[in-house]
């Protein structure tokens, strides 16, 4: 899935290949992928102009001329594409922008599990999966004070806590594992046992490898590409992340791999052990 990184990514992207441009018509080919009435979606677009691209923890914000955002998670395998109108459309093609200037914004999703909502433009924030958000993981709004007052009220484990976004925004499973490894805290030590000192360090290292993991255009672990089409080069800097039986760079004791709220977690068996 991508994660913070690649989402902003993709969105930087974007704001370069169409920002400015007006919107002919809008083609939905799996109108599930669109949350609400699909033709109400196709007809409230038509004839908008795209003035802005942001992006909020893992969602992008399509802003358009007539106070509509279209909301757009991208979820496991959701991509976004810019194709001249001659290029053969890939069955995995399901919602295209056609662009006044000839060439198509097109979303493409192996898997169909990415959503699309037109809303108001103010009010995205009401919508159940942006509301519940925690602040974005940089220094300006991302405070140790509140990250440590909020795990000190929280009884699950940290790995768990920090995917479920309310922490903090954006982390995914590749992220989770590379900062709690550098922070030397093991992913199952409950959210409460954590020091002041360790919340700090987690919280510098969250804000960190989200930016470095940006600059670098994000990781590809199978699928993900920008909005470019071109692969990440983060993978090739994670530490624990997919490093199953390798060293740790730090003490040389091999990576373990076990399942952690349900998901395959990465970590040193030495370095990162569990607060008691």
């Amino acid at each position: 899935m991508p994660e913070l990184p690649e989402v902003e990514t993709v969105r930087r992207g974007l704001q370069k290949l169409v920002l400015g441009q007006k919107i002919a018509r809008v083609e939905v080919l799996y109108p599930k992928m669109i949350v609400g009435d699909a033709d109400d979606f196709r007809a409230k677009l038509k004839d908008q102009t795209l003035e802005n691209i942001q992006r909020r923890g893992k969602y992008l914000l399509f802003r358009f001329s007539n106070g509509l955002t279209v909301v757009s998670h991208l979820r496991m395998e959701g991509k976004f594409y810019v194709k001249e109108a001659t290029d053969p459309v890939d069955k995995h093609t399901h919602v295209i922008f056609y662009l006044t200037d000839g060439r198509q914004l097109r979303y493409n999703d192996v898997r169909k599990f990415g959503r699309m909502q037109l809303v108001q433009t103010g009010s995205e924030e009401d919508l159940l999966g942006l509301a519940k958000l925690g602040p974005e993981p940089v220094a300006e709004t991302f405070k140790v004070a509140d990250f440590y007052q909020k795990l000190q009220k929280k009884k699950k484990n940290i790995k768990t806590a920090l995917l479920d976004q309310t922490l903090v925004t954006g982390l995914g499973n590749i992220y989770v594992d590379e900062v709690l490894w550098q922070s030397k805290i093991h992913p199952q030590t409950i959210c409460q046992k954590l020091t002041l000192e360790q919340a700090t360090t987690l919280h510098d290292n969250i804000i960190t490898e989200l930016a470095k993991a940006i600059e670098a255009g994000g990781t590809t672990i199978r699928s993900y590409t920008d909005a470019f089409q071109k692969t990440g080069a983060f993978q090739f800097e994670l530490d624990v992340y997919g490093q199953t039986g390798e060293p740790c760079k730090r003490c040389g004791t091999k990576i373990q791999k076990i399942v952690v709220g349900q998901r395959g977690t990465h970590f040193c068996p030495q370095c990162q052990q569990v607060v008691k």
